[in-house]
């Protein structure tokens, strides 16, 4: 009996160290709800058949992902274009800085009505909302622009930083700066609104059926791309590659362009390996 006892504890102990040897490995990433959040749940299963578990970390407020991803709370972010990292690395220490390892998609930006609903309705002493975070300020304002609502510095770009102080003429406008989030709130208390294209998918609108003027294609799927983000050492780590290799498909370009909530709102950057 003993002997048999004692073979039994054997095999369950065998058996439980051949499960814990065949775990996945949990990827945890810091996502917007949408579409970030979205398009890794749609890869969470390919994720897993490559030996990696992705727990997906909903963030709204997008100045603490990556002070967490830098910190090591999370593998990854993937809410963020380029000129937004760009503006998080140069106010950061040299050890907590972050690379743009995966590109994925664009988010054309949009001027989106509040209590009026034609920019032809525009007059001195409206407001408009922008985002107050450095690169997507100066992307609303470029926004505004381009609708020949305002004008800026000659030579202004993505680059610029800017935010209402460097506006040239403001044509008796008011530019309402607050946080990226914020902005859906206030549409009953200002005239138009500059809105992240996530944050309107979230709000219920779409950039389709309710943006009043938007980028240009070229401006937003050029500049604006946005990317999985980590630190230097994780962007070339084997899940990092395992999930490129799960983003970068035509089954995930697919359900991007076919996702019905996301009207035209979210536009897939990648190239399909010729493989695919």
């Amino acid at each position: 009996m003993k002997k048999l006892l004692a073979l039994v504890l054997a095999l369950v102990c065998l058996a439980s160290a051949t499960t814990c040897a065949l775990a996945n490995e949990k990827i945890i990433i810091a996502a917007s709800t949408t579409p970030h959040a979205i398009i890794l749940e749609f890869v969470k299963e390919d994720m897993a058949a490559l030996g990696y578990d992705i727990e997906i970390l909903e963030v709204t407020d997008y100045f603490i992902a990556n002070p967490s991803t830098a910190a090591g709370d999370v593998h990854a972010n993937y809410f963020q274009h380029i000129p937004f990292l760009n503006d998080y690395n140069a106010n950061a220490p040299e050890d907590e800085q972050l690379v743009a390892a995966i590109g994925v998609h664009c988010e054309p930006y949009g001027i989106y009505p509040g209590t009026k609903k034609d920019l032809s309705e525009i007059a001195a002493g409206d407001k408009i909302a922008v985002t107050n975070d450095p690169s997507n300020e100066t992307r609303a304002l470029l926004l505004l622009q381009d609708a020949g609502l305002i004008k800026l510095p000659e030579g202004a770009n993505a680059d610029s930083g800017l935010t209402k102080e460097d506006i040239v003429e403001t044509n008796g406008i008011e530019i309402y700066e607050l946080n990226a989030e914020m902005i859906p709130s206030v549409l009953e208390d200002v005239a138009f609104a500059v809105i992240n294209g996530n944050y309107v998918l979230d709000a219920g609108m779409t950039v389709k059926d309710d943006a009043l003027f938007t980028e240009a294609e070229g401006v937003t799927g050029q500049v604006y791309i946005n990317y999985v983000v980590c630190t230097p050492e994780n962007a070339e780590a084997p899940w990092m590659k395992a999930l490129e290799q799960v983003l970068c498909t035509e089954k995930v370009q697919k359900f991007i362009l076919e996702n019905e909530g996301f009207a035209g709102g979210v536009i897939p950057t990648f190239t399909v390996p010729a493989a695919e």
